[in-house]
């Protein structure tokens, strides 16, 4: 009679819980995006060195990016990789044929003398790449 009560017990509790185990959790699902709206992009300035500069100075870097495709052009999320540089950039949509610009504020104070090489990383609709690295490099002297 135990054991009967015991398998009785064991298959309520399976009918109860083994439903769950159909239902998949998915994780980090997003949806895909409309790439019909993508464009490409090309940038004409990817890499600058603003040659050699004093510590304590604060310089600006620009990089500069043209729309080559058929679509406007977004920048949808640009952020520099350290605190020594604060970015800005084009926030409207940019045309098919037309220029924006990223401007990097770089804070030779927040470095360290010598040579540094820094980066921005630029998030676009583009084909040809969503994530470019936007990278200067220069002196600092003492």
């Amino acid at each position: 009679m135990k054991w009967i009560l015991t398998g009785m017990l064991f298959c309520a509790t399976l009918a109860v819980f083994l439903p769950a185990c159909n239902n998949t959790v998915k994780v980090n699902q997003q949806p895909a995006a409309d790439t019909s709206h993508y464009t490409t992009v090309q940038w004409l300035d990817s890499v600058v060195n603003f040659g050699s500069i004093k510590m304590g100075e604060q310089i600006e870097i620009r990089f500069r990016v043209r729309n080559s495709g058929h679509q406007p052009l977004y920048l949808t999320d640009v952020k520099a990789v350290c605190g020594c540089t604060v970015a800005d950039y084009t926030r409207q949509a940019i045309s098919p044929g037309d220029t924006g610009i990223v401007v990097g504020s770089f804070d030779s104070k927040k470095a360290h003398v010598g040579t540094v090489r820094k980066s921005i990383l630029a998030t676009t609709n583009s084909r040809n790449g969503y994530n470019h690295d936007l990278i200067f490099t220069g002196d600092i002297q003492e």
